[in-house]
């Protein structure tokens, strides 16, 4: 099904760039490269890297070419885009364990047995010095320290290294390596998206339009991010994810159901007049945007069974019904349980919960105290808001 003009260039997004040629070649029937990359810094994929690959996901839809790049190079390096401070740099090893799952996990959202699955080390590894200095050649440093980012840290005193200077070079590569005639990105990417432009013109392609994406606020109201852990993650756990998506703030919903899902914009357009009308309550908008989220990234089934759980648990205080059980023996600690179980990523995480009052004993509705408490009977806890476990004695 063709998607309309207003599913390319309008939803989800907040800048073209080459706009007038994009559209000339949409007009002549041309099948055209769409390229997306994304760095391996984190195992997981959040929602707001959603809003490009659903932007890919609609030129795949319209027959255009998907070129999917995992930026297992680039993620070496480290973008510092949307940084406050320099990003660390990545090693080789780490970089092939995060991405283990990449594909599995975009292709929740797009057709990969249709698309071109690349990784820059391909091209990257293999450039010559004098290559890299010649595409240098194209670029002032001025025109990375202008970056707004750039100069506040350089204003602070902050290092900035050269290593970071290097890293639109290698995202503007990546556009003639694949020959793009569009590239996606967020408005954070704007510098290394036109460096795409310019290193095609000097090797005699004709420069990509840019297609830009506003980002999303996280689970704290900053940008999510990884970096930070306010993320919604595609392969999150159905329960889990409904769960954040009813923890966002009312005011980021409607963004959320522009940007993160394909509900139709009459239908977004109906719930924001009958919230303004309050004729919808917004815990029901968001529990409608919750279902459609899961739907999106577990189907229609576990949608259904997430709410559920939701409903059961925090609208009526009862225990979820698929919390899980962990055997463990008697006198261990808490805290080896939960991280086996991946129910917390870290001690430093764990003891973070339990100063916050954050570990609760739902039987007698009590904060467990100590970060080195032991486990002296069946117990099932609370971790946070959403997370359920029991431990049972062997």
């Amino acid at each position: 099904m063709k998607s309309t003009e207003n599913d390319l260039l309008i939803r989800g997004v907040s800048e073209i760039i080459g706009a007038k040629e994009l559209q000339e070649k949409l007009n002549s029937g041309k099948k055209l490269r769409i390229k997306l990359g994304i760095d391996p810094t984190s195992p997981n994929i959040h929602i707001g890297r959603s809003i490009p690959l659903l932007k890919l996901r609609d030129f795949q839809k319209d027959g255009h070419i998907a070129v999917l790049i995992i930026g297992d190079f680039t993620g070496i390096i480290g973008d510092t885009s949307d940084k406050d401070s320099e990003r660390p740099m990545l090693n080789k090893e780490k970089i092939e364990e995060n991405k283990k799952t990449y594909f599995e996990q975009i292709g929740k959202i797009i057709d990969l047995d249709k698309a071109e699955l690349r990784q820059n080390s391909e091209w990257l590894e293999a450039l010559t010095f004098r290559e890299i200095g010649e595409q240098a050649d194209c670029f002032s440093v001025s025109d990375f320290i202008d970056r707004e980012n750039i100069k506040k840290r350089l204003d602070a005193g902050k290092r900035v290294s050269l290593r970071e200077v290097l890293y639109p070079l290698m995202q503007g590569y990546d556009s003639v390596a694949v020959k793009a005639d569009v590239e996606l990105g967020g408005t954070d990417q704007r510098f290394n998206l036109l460096a795409g432009r310019t290193l095609q013109v000097k090797y005699v392609q004709e420069p990509q339009s840019i297609i830009m994406s506003p980002l999303i606020e996280g689970l704290d109201g900053r940008k999510m991010s990884s970096s930070w852990g306010n993320t919604i993650n595609l392969n999150a756990e159905p329960n889990d994810m409904y769960g954040k998506v009813m923890s966002i703030v009312d005011a980021q919903m409607l963004i959320y159901f522009e940007l993160c899902t394909r509900v139709s914009e009459e239908e977004i357009k109906k719930i924001s007049e009958d919230l303004e009308s309050e004729k919808l309550h917004p815990k029901d908008a968001k529990m409608h945007l919750a279902r459609e989220i899961v739907a999106l990234y577990h189907g229609e089934k576990s949608a259904k069974s997430a709410e559920e759980n939701f409903i059961k648990t925090f609208s009526e205080r009862k225990i979820p019904n698929d919390v899980s059980v962990v055997q463990v023996m008697l006198g261990s600690k808490i805290i080896d349980a939960l991280l086996a179980e991946k129910i917390v990523e870290s001690k430093s995480e764990w003891r973070r919960l339990v100063d916050e009052g954050a570990i609760t004993n739902v039987e007698t509705d009590e904060s467990i105290k100590s970060a080195d408490e032991t486990v002296g009977s069946d117990i099932i806890l609370k971790v946070g808001k959403r997370r359920f476990i029991k431990l049972e004695i062997q």
